[in-house]
């Protein structure tokens, strides 16, 4: 429930308080926001599979962020689409949380439903 809340909070506070960020900070910006999405996901996740441990959300918050942002940072150094790496990694892993999300969230609609409806 922490989760959502602080999701719904985050979403609010980027309405309300909108903020333009320079040209040359986008790349990292979006890797990081994908990073941290992937967090989320995962911890969302993690509680639907009752195996949460905020210790392990709040670390993989702050490395995945930094990670994402290193991997950009040495792409931009070196001339090599580096982030793209990042992207593919941590969307894959986005995908893969979200059906987990999803197939929990129909079992659990489903058995409402048959109990609801088919007795």
């Amino acid at each position: 429930m922490i989760i959502w809340t602080c999701a719904i909070v985050g979403i609010l506070m980027g309405i309300v308080f909108p903020y333009h960020i320079p040209t040359a900070y986008s790349p990292y910006v979006a890797i990081v926001i994908l990073a941290l999405l992937d967090s989320v996901f995962g911890a969302i996740s993690a509680s639907i599979r009752k195996n949460f441990d905020l210790n392990t959300f709040i670390t993989s918050f702050i490395c995945n962020g930094l990670l994402a942002a290193l991997l950009t940072y040495m792409g931009k150094k070196l001339d090599v689409d580096l982030y793209l790496v990042a992207l593919i990694v941590l969307g894959s892993r986005l995908f893969s949380n979200l059906s987990t999300m999803r197939r929990h969230y129909i079992a659990e609609f489903s058995t409402k439903f048959k109990k609801k409806f088919c007795n």
